[in-house]
């Protein structure tokens, strides 16, 4: 089975859409293509991947599936709408022409409002994503996955994959109520989870040991056919390199079956997405 990272993301700073990367980000603020991710990829014999939006804008999403086009090992992309917007519907029509294109993602744990993703204003454009076969990304921190648990109840045809575990404290150690409302979100049968952004959660000091819990609560949780396997790379050059997180994955992912390890560093994200793999 084709090993998949599904979640990685490219951009090219010129382009002037990525509010959150700033000067300050020393390892980040430069320009991240596909060359610079393949080699990875091939050592680590990872035949595909999924590209993920970092810049709230639709024009981040056209250059995308732009460079998606051009990159025989992306197989999909995960981009991005104004989801309150009256024409968003509209808008998703014209970007799901493109294959390319398997979901959305809402930079949920950038905005004010907490219960965004429930809002009415929101509902149409969720439900215009249940009908194209769109996945959404949950792009969350903690404090937002009960209102995954409410938006699952409304719509139960709509593919949820939560982004990154849903951002667990781990470095400040504070998993307890994570657990527990991650647990609720699971429990639907129905959601998925990511396997990544994990080490940036847990600072540069993290090792596979301090990670090992929040992997085995995740996974106890969903199971490996709903885990997926991401880098969440070159975010994930902030606190660790991509060969480390691989290195850690297998470690952790070790008392596994051969098959469940397969599901997960591939098979569940190529059947989330449809992926042509």
């Amino acid at each position: 089975m084709i090993r998949i990272d599904a979640h990685h993301h490219l951009w090219r700073l010129a382009r002037g859409d990525y509010g959150w990367l700033t000067p300050d980000l020393v390892a980040l603020y430069r320009d991240f293509d596909a060359d610079a991710l393949a080699p990875m990829l091939a050592a680590h014999d990872i035949g595909g991947t999924v590209l993920v939006q970092a810049a709230p804008t639709v024009a981040e999403t056209r250059f995308l599936l732009e460079v998606a086009a051009a990159t025989p090992f992306v197989k999909g992309v995960v981009g991005w709408v104004d989801m309150a917007a009256p024409d968003a519907a509209a808008t998703i029509d014209v970007l799901a022409a493109d294959p390319l294109l398997k979901g959305l993602r809402p930079m949920l744990h950038d905005l004010a409002d907490d219960d965004f993703i429930l809002s009415p204003a929101v509902a149409p454009t969720l439900q215009a994503m249940a009908d194209r076969g769109l996945r959404l990304d949950a792009l969350v921190r903690p404090r937002h996955l009960p209102q995954l648990a409410r938006l699952r109840a409304r719509y139960p045809g709509l593919a949820i994959v939560v982004d990154h575990g849903g951002k667990p404290d781990i470095a400040g150690g504070d998993l307890d109520r994570w657990a527990a409302d991650l647990r609720i979100v699971a429990a639907d049968g129905l959601s998925f989870c990511k396997l990544s952004g994990l080490v940036t959660e847990a600072g540069t000091g993290w090792s596979t040991e301090t990670l090992r819990p929040v992997v085995d609560i995740i996974l106890a949780a969903f199971g490996p056919a709903r885990v997926m396997w991401g880098s969440d790379w070159p975010v994930l050059t902030l606190a660790g390199s991509y060969h480390d997180w691989v290195a850690a994955s297998h470690a952790l992912l070790a008392g596994l079956s051969a098959d469940d390890r397969a599901q997960v560093f591939g098979g569940t994200a190529a059947r989330f997405y449809g992926l042509e793999v």
